[in-house]
């Protein structure tokens, strides 16, 4: 896969867990960013910018429509550490704009979403990616629930598209005694290579469970799948996407990249969960799609009734003998189906036209 340099840099700075910008987050509401949330002890915090500010010009320039903005407006609001940036912004029932001047720094960005207690004893902590900081990230929270009396944790990957292979490995780690096997690659041109847990873990006694959906891939699914094949915790949820690929990342001296496959990577069991390209490119992009309209994300039976769950040399076992499946996600212990009681189309319609956060948004900046 060709990434031309923008879009290089932004993966990069995605995984690496830091930029150099101004540390807000925003929504786009027309021609108008709409400031949801400001970094702590950031530049815009420093500079005065406010939760519920609407930015309308960057350095005296209008942003000028949202599709235009949408492309634009990161290459705007980034700079080199030290640089400034003007923004004209209002203010709540103050119609007239004034000027902020921003002095960009080095933003970080944590992978933790969240985590906290959800009862005296259990922990909940969600990761949207594996960066390069998850791993001890991770650990930080970790100890901290544990020194409020934490004992059991619900470790949620759902939505999580993957990273860093080496963070998932790390994290995994945590749960697991020293030297069993986590996962192992082998690709074509590339040996077998394992990765075992060390005797580092912190959390390897506690009960464990781990949340997954049709949106937890790559890195996260190797969690899933060491928990699940050395029975160390229950995986709850929906079957995971099913992308076990390993890419290695080959930049170029403008700034583009290529990412390219290298080799799968198994489970503990020796299961690829890899979902099939066999029908093309086509096939496999929809295949999310075809899930949705067969049931499965509301049938259990819907979910059996794929050709992968029919094909004996893709059934696996756990360290206890039970039964797994490889070659198309990772299925969970326990099947939780969507919420699709207020879910009608009519909303489906709306929430993908964005028309509903608008409504909010626009509301909040009246």
């Amino acid at each position: 896969l060709y990434l031309p340099p923008a879009l290089a840099q932004e993966q990069t700075e995605n995984l690496e867990g830091n930029f150099e910008g101004i540390g807000i987050e925003y929504y786009l509401l027309s021609d108008t960013l709409f400031v949801t949330h400001v970094r702590n002890n950031g530049p815009s915090e420093k500079a005065g910018i406010m939760k519920g500010d609407r930015i309308i010009a960057v350095n005296g320039e209008s942003l000028p429509g949202k599709g235009l903005l949408a492309n634009n407006i990161v290459s705007k609001l980034k700079g080199k550490k030290g640089s400034k940036v003007e923004v004209s912004v209002l203010r709540g029932f103050n119609a007239d704009p004034f000027k902020i001047q921003i002095v960009r720094d080095r933003i970080i960005v944590s992978s933790i979403d969240v985590a906290y207690l959800i009862n005296p004893t259990t922990g909940f902590v969600k990761i949207s990616k594996f960066g390069a900081s998850t791993d001890e990230d991770f650990v930080d929270e970790l100890t901290r629930l544990e020194k409020k009396g934490m004992k059991n944790l619900i470790l949620d990957l759902r939505g999580n598209g993957g990273g860093y292979l080496n963070s998932a490995t790390s994290l995994a780690d945590q749960f697991l005694e020293d030297g069993k096997l986590i996962v192992y690659t082998k690709g074509l041109h590339e040996p077998r290579t394992d990765y075992n847990a060390t005797n580092d873990g912190l959390f390897e006694k506690g009960k464990l469970i781990v949340l997954i959906d049709e949106g937890t891939a790559s890195a996260s699914e190797v969690v899933a799948g060491a928990v699940q094949d050395l029975d160390r915790g229950v995986i709850v949820g929906r079957r995971s996407f099913g992308k076990g690929l390993v890419q290695e990342q080959f930049a170029f001296d403008d700034g583009s990249a290529m990412n390219l496959t290298v080799a799968r990577y198994y489970t503990p069991s020796g299961r690829s969960i890899q979902k099939s390209y066999d029908k093309g490119t086509k096939e496999y992009k929809e295949e999310l799609n075809k899930r949705l309209i067969k049931g499965e994300y509301t049938s259990l039976d819907s979910v059996y009734a794929d050709s992968t769950f029919l094909q004996p040399s893709l059934k696996f076992k756990t360290a206890k003998g039970r039964v797994v499946y490889g070659g198309g996600g990772i299925m969970p212990d326990h099947f939780i189906p969507i919420d699709t009681s207020h879910y009608t189309s009519f909303y489906k319609k709306l929430n993908n036209s964005s028309l509903l956060q608008e409504f909010v948004y626009r509301n909040l900046s009246a």
